[in-house]
């Protein structure tokens, strides 16, 4: 399935950004958005971006977006820290 967003120009040309960037940045925003609230995980929120998932892990922490885990995830990440 593909979404179309229809954006009027005026908003557009509102976005601080270089034309030909405009989309990258929008795209990044949405995913940005979106995995920020938990509705989509970083592998597919990079993927919506167009970017690899250390290049997003980089962009969400500059926007000073936190990282998700579960508690078992936690729990690993925890465990490996300590050397078990």
């Amino acid at each position: 399935m593909t979404l179309t967003l229809d954006i009027p120009d005026d908003v557009l040309a509102a976005v601080p950004v270089p034309g030909p960037q405009k989309q990258r940045f929008l795209m990044l925003k949405i995913a940005s958005m979106l995995f920020a609230r938990d509705l989509l995980s970083l592998g597919r929120a990079a993927e919506l971006a167009g970017i690899t998932k250390p290049d997003f892990r980089q962009e969400i922490g500059a926007c000073g977006i936190a990282r998700h885990y579960s508690e078992n995830k936690l729990a690993a990440v925890l465990a490996y820290a300590h050397g078990a």
